[in-house]
């Protein structure tokens, strides 16, 4: 008998899953550990003091929960008298190659961390195995190492700016002799300390305790914002997945304040109403109705921006007016086709896992810390996050949110049932393409029955800001049909993880476990028997 599939966004972090898998845990202990495994397996992109989110489906009762643990606006308990000069807040360049794209870092730009709390929180509600023995393997790679990488040192390489600005981090990447390269062995025994203590204390460390105390420390010696308040009043939230029927599917996803779910449950509402079968997979007609329905979708996004009123934004009111739209536009191929406006920036450094265990169990768990700040908080081996440093996340301008309310994200984990069984857990990383990627995995291996590990690696597009943007393994005479039809085309010369990384899993409709972890994002995945 099967114990379960998981995919991640690195060999070392599926393992530490699967050997909870293999210890008779379920599918929350699996991911739980292959979440905390990933700050050491994943640490040019993945911290422990970011957020994220995780969907659990649980198989016997048919329940399913979101479990939100994004990060918080900080400063709650200071007031315009008290609020320090943020002096450690500055910017630095990324250079994608394509773009540059500037971030803010330093103590100022961190927000308050949920990642801590919502791992344990998930564990001690659902999992199986005591939380000591879910750590025991990210203790286990901070004591004795894990190489960063090819992948690694390539994002490591594209934050250069980030993990050189501190000396003590860059020393933890290698610094001098070896700084960021895929050989050097990362080691951080400060945050396996810290680890064996969680292990004890349970989040109240991080949130109450002495880890608490350290980063408040350091926030109040360098101008930042986070408070002891911020860090104690911390919660995680639990909501109700946003449901989306889609032919014989019921996709289940991110709910607001959230936006990325919303978004492509907008999308399948569109795409319901067309017959993919008529459309050859890859060919331009399909590629063109993909990238008017994402068009569509960012036309009718303001309504959701504006109100956050996700039942009338789904409203078949709502769908039924952008589809006859969408609808008349498709039945010409070329004609002035509306701009759509840019959206927001969203952090990209993001990764994801997800899990079937052999009792059917889901759990799809996406997590980030931005670019990460740049700095080591003293005496614990944590690195914090820069989410505040994300200049279009906050369109008001920089640290001027309310203390206390969570920040908004594009993560959309999701599962996918039919008929109450599995069918598919599924998540990415990749900022605004996340929303883009999920739709064409969950397309891929539904509407066009491909095998999974075919329905994620298949080559993608993006539609955004009147850009169409086609990554390689499309024929040049569908490119050129495209082109011909009037589209502005960036053609990627690879597989790139600008188009996401959606590390997957999930049953066919035989029953057999498959898995994906994405290439684009150097993804593995793992089978227990």
């Amino acid at each position: 008998m099967i114990k379960g599939i998981i995919a991640a966004g690195s060999e070392k972090t599926a393992e530490a899953g699967a050997e909870m898998l293999r210890a008779g845990g379920n599918a929350v202990d699996a991911a739980v550990a292959a979440a905390f495994a990933s700050f050491m397996a994943e640490p040019t992109l993945v911290a422990p003091g970011g957020g994220g989110f995780g969907l659990v489906f649980r198989h016997n009762d048919a329940h399913s929960w979101l479990y939100d643990f994004f990060v918080n606006f900080p400063g709650l308990g200071l007031t315009p008298e008290t609020r320090p000069d943020p002096a450690d807040f500055y910017a630095i360049t990324v250079n994608y190659g394509p773009s540059h794209q500037v971030f803010h870092i330093g103590r100022a730009s961190v927000a308050t961390p949920g990642l801590i709390a919502g791992l344990c929180k998930m564990q001690e509600d659902l999992g199986d195995l005591p939380l000591r023995m879910v750590l025991e393997p990210a203790i286990h790679y901070a004591r004795h190492g894990v190489p960063i990488g090819d992948f690694g040192a390539y994002v490591g390489e594209l934050l250069y700016d980030i993990f050189s600005s501190d000396e003590s981090l860059s020393r933890l990447f290698g610094a001098e002799d070896n700084f960021l390269q895929a050989e050097h062995l990362y080691k951080n025994p400060e945050l396996a300390d810290m680890l064996e203590a969680l292990a004890v204390e349970g989040a109240d460390l991080f949130y109450k305790g002495d880890v608490a105390k350290a980063i408040i420390r350091d926030q109040q010696a360098h101008g930042g914002l986070l408070t002891a308040e911020d860090l104690a009043s911390y919660r995680v939230i639990i909501r109700k997945p946003l449901y989306q029927h889609y032919r014989q599917y019921e996709f289940l996803t991110n709910p607001p304040p959230s936006r990325g779910g919303a978004l492509v449950a907008f999308s399948l509402a569109l795409l319901e109403n067309f017959d993919l079968s008529r459309f050859p997979f890859g060919s331009a007609e399909y590629l063109e109705l993909l990238a008017e329905a994402m068009r569509q979708t960012n036309l009718a996004r303001p309504l959701f921006d504006l109100t956050g009123d996700i039942t009338a934004f789904l409203s078949p009111e709502n769908i039924q007016m952008h589809d006859a739209e969408l609808t008349r536009r498709l039945r010409e191929h070329w004609r002035d086709r509306p701009a759509d406006a840019p959206p927001p920036v969203e952090h990209s450094n993001t990764s994801h896992i997800s899990v079937l265990d052999g009792d059917g169990n889901l759990v799809a768990l996406t997590t980030t810390a931005g670019e990460t700040p740049g700095f080591i908080v003293p005496g614990t081996g944590l690195i914090l996050n820069n989410i505040l440093g994300e200049e279009d996340l906050h369109p008001d301008g920089f640290l001027k949110g309310q203390p206390g309310v969570r920040i908004g994200s594009m993560m959309a984990p999701t599962v996918v049932l039919h008929d109450g069984e599995p069918v598919l857990a599924v998540g990415s990383g990749g900022a605004n393409r996340i929303r883009s990627a999920i739709l064409q995995v969950f397309l891929n291996y539904t509407d066009f029955r491909l095998p999974l590990k075919e329905a994620v690696e298949a080559p993608r597009i993006h539609f955004e800001t009147n850009t169409l943007q086609i990554e390689a393994g499309y024929t040049p005479s569908t490119v050129e049909k495209l082109r011909r039809w009037g589209y502005d085309i960036n053609i990627w010369p690879t597989r790139h993880m600008f188009f996401g990384g959606a590390h997957a899993v999930g049953r066919s409709p035989s029953g057999v476990f498959e898995g994906a972890g994405d290439s684009r994002r150097a993804g593995a995945v793992v089978q227990v028997i």
